[in-house]
């Protein structure tokens, strides 16, 4: 197991210095596939997440979404639990969470339909790396054994790569949204 724990750890280290550099260059309108994705599921309870570091910004498809339907963000209860999701407006007032992401001061929570899903790297299997935490995975886990969960993972081209090392309990995406075009995978 150690292997696959190194093998993660290096291929997060060199997606984190392409997603850095893609962060630093980004143009504007890094959200407008997104935004056409989401139109056409307008109303769909829809999960975001406010972005951190060099993580590319959904707020401009959020904002969109939320005017004809819940969106939320991830709120963390605990280590090595599900997320849960409290509804998000785009004026709406936000306190810091942990791992420094802003949530609602207020908890509304719902089970979205759709989330919008931060990462690290993907390949073009619809696989994901993510931070380590499992916290997507076992939420996606969760959510999808209730019903047709639609996980969409948004990224910079540049957080493409090949090969991830994936584990059984890694959560497939549906979809990968980047700045210049939409990869689907399979539909819920």
């Amino acid at each position: 197991m150690m292997d696959l724990i190194e093998q993660k750890a290096a291929a997060r280290k060199a997606a984190f210095a392409r997603r850095k550099e893609a962060f630093a260059n980004a143009g504007p309108g890094q959200s407008a596939h997104l935004s056409e994705v989401l139109a056409g599921y307008r109303g769909v309870p829809l999960a975001g997440y406010m972005p951190i570091r060099t993580e590319i910004s959904p707020l401009a498809a959020m904002a969109e979404a939320a005017a004809h339907g819940p969106v939320g963000v991830p709120v963390i209860q605990a280590e090595a639990t599900p997320l849960e999701f409290s509804r998000w407006e785009p004026d709406g007032a936000l306190k810091a969470g942990p791992f420094g992401a802003q949530v609602p001061v207020v908890d509304d929570y719902f089970d979205p339909e759709i989330v919008i899903v931060p990462l690290v790297g993907f390949d073009l299997s619809g696989g994901r790396l993510g931070y380590g935490g499992g916290f997507y995975d076992r939420t996606l886990e969760r959510l999808r054994a209730r019903r047709a969960t639609l996980a969409i993972g948004f990224a910079f081209d540049a957080q493409e790569a090949a090969g991830l090392p994936l584990e059984a309990t890694d959560q497939p995406l549906d979809m990968i949204i980047t700045e210049s075009r939409v990869i689907e995978f399979s539909c819920p």
